[in-house]
């Protein structure tokens, strides 16, 4: 098929690699061009805009900071009116569920479809091919994208436009969650003498256990905070998840207090770094090195 995919970062590049491996035709944009060119050598085929790259693409991708950087390449650099009709738009960056309805509102005068399909499973997950997708929108127009998204993982649909951005809300929520709770344990086992790197092996397979203590954990144990989800990223996500909530009335007291210690994190100079930096933060706090 032919496939553009609007965002070569982190996620985008493996993502858009992968698709070159399985034999469709890649158009790439990216904001920093310098990004998206060592894609050439994959197959890919490099544009200097994004209007440009979607031309002839029978599904456009698109993997961007935000909710705002989406509207601003879409629907203020021409992109909208350079898709034809009848090809699909997959929005696979992490917006709020209000963005991803109104997109896929604006975009369908246009006559192109929608999908949100934001993802879970980081650049590990991107590079081997087993993103957890949740889409949201019609089943027609998700079995018609099936060819291209099960090259990059497993999809489910989860419900009607918006949803997809729902799911990943949630997902957010508990990964951000839980980074908090994992990083304050640890550290309160080192403050009382135990070895945490034995207790996180201790607890693994109890109901404590999880993919967030098994990755994370371990980052935080061996103190490699290196960028894999950065946390500027956690903390926009948890705050798509207030915005969200108060839309609904929802009252969520444990995102907002995560929120809050990721903004403090962000704050005292941990903004580069991955989102397990939390327990930096929470160290910090504790008079700990």
């Amino acid at each position: 098929m032919q496939v553009a995919i609007l965002g070569i970062g982190l996620m985008g590049h493996p993502m858009a690699a992968r698709l070159c491996a399985a034999g469709h035709s890649v158009h790439v944009w990216n904001r920093t061009a310098s990004k998206a060119q060592p894609l050439a050598r994959h197959g890919a085929i490099v544009h200097s805009t994004a209007s440009d790259a979607v031309r002839s693409a029978e599904i456009t991708i698109t993997m961007l900071e935000d909710g705002g950087v989406v509207e601003s390449v879409i629907f203020e650099q021409g992109t909208d009116t350079a898709m034809f009709r009848g090809s699909l738009w997959i929005d696979m960056s992490s917006i709020t569920p209000s963005q991803a309805r109104d997109h896929a509102k604006r975009i369908a005068q246009r006559g192109v479809a929608y999908l949100d399909a934001p993802v879970s499973g980081g650049t590990l997950g991107a590079e081997q091919g087993n993103l957890a997708i949740m889409v949201g929108g019609s089943a027609a127009d998700l079995e018609r994208a099936q060819e291209v998204l099960q090259v990059l993982g497993k999809t489910t649909l989860v419900g009607p436009t918006g949803c997809g951005q729902l799911a990943k809300l949630a997902n957010q929520m508990i990964v951000g969650i839980t980074i908090g709770a994992v990083a304050e344990a640890l550290l309160l086992c080192e403050r009382g003498g135990a070895d945490p790197a034995k207790v996180r092996e201790a607890i693994t397979g109890g109901f404590a256990d999880s993919r967030i203590l098994q990755v994370h954990g371990q980052r935080m144990v061996e103190r490699d905070f290196a960028p894999k989800g950065r946390m500027t990223v956690q903390r926009k996500d948890l705050r798509n998840a207030l915005q969200t909530a108060q839309e609904s009335g929802f009252n969520a007291p444990i995102t907002t207090l995560l929120e809050q210690l990721y903004s403090q994190a962000i704050d005292q100079g941990f903004v580069n770094l991955d989102q397990s930096a939390l327990f930096a933060e929470l160290a910090r706090r504790n008079g700990m090195a």
